[in-house]
């Protein structure tokens, strides 16, 4: 369906992480618009895009915004439909799969197996632990048995391991890293609460990376050789 929709597009709004090898089966007439690329900071881009969506529809133009995995998920994409529901614009919505549970999963890195794991939270890593605006409760977490999907972790890993160590949960815990999800440079680090600050340090981790932590990023198939 989305495909479809992007097919009628006079003018798409991507993002960095959206699919931009669908760009290229595009009319060379379609305006895109690269929100990358917006300036002023995070915060002012975020405005700039809503009034991008709203100024081009409002012109008569079929708009696509065109976002990777769930742009629900910590995506702002819900922010966007609300700004073009008051503005009067009409939004269709098709969903995507969220790379909290697809990143793992080409990793084989799984967020639940039977036996290991009941629950699975999915977390936002854009505030450390005791910051002011964080809504997180780390010490509930930190209780939990099951799997914490950890996103846009990589920048205050430290802080969210310790937390979690000092909320209780076990110093041999598996975690799973996994950077640049679907991508020819994609690549897993395998570790453990207490090492992984450490190793992701050595190795070298950048975002875009989804930090699985819990029994079940320590599963891993026997491939044959």
């Amino acid at each position: 369906r989305g495909r479809r929709l992007l097919s009628r597009a006079d003018v798409v709004v991507v993002d960095r992480l959206a699919p931009r090898e669908l760009l290229d089966e595009l009319a060379p007439e379609v305006e895109i618009v690269d929100a990358a690329k917006i300036p002023y900071g995070r915060a002012a881009s975020q405005d700039v895009i809503n009034s991008t969506l709203i100024e081009k529809a409002k012109e008569g133009k079929f708009v696509v915004r065109l976002k990777g995995g769930d742009p629900y998920l910590f995506g702002r994409g819900f922010e966007e439909v609300l700004a073009c529901a008051e503005a009067g614009v009409p939004v269709t919505m098709v969903p995507g799969i969220t790379s909290a549970f697809a990143v793992p999963a080409v990793a084989d890195v799984p967020v639940t197996h039977r036996g290991v794991a009941h629950e699975v939270v999915v977390v936002s890593g854009h505030v450390a632990p005791g910051d002011d605006r964080s809504l997180v409760d780390w010490e509930l977490l930190a209780r939990l048995r099951g799997t914490i999907v950890l996103m846009m972790g990589v920048e205050r890993l430290p802080q969210f391991a310790k937390a979690l160590l000092d909320g209780g949960r076990p110093a041999d815990t598996p975690v799973a890293i996994v950077e640049d999800g679907t991508m020819r440079t994609q690549r897993t680090l395998r570790s453990t609460l207490d090492t992984v600050v450490t190793e992701a340090a050595a190795s070298g981790v950048r975002p875009p990376a989804i930090i699985v932590i819990g029994p079940v990023a320590g599963l891993a198939p026997v491939r044959p050789a």
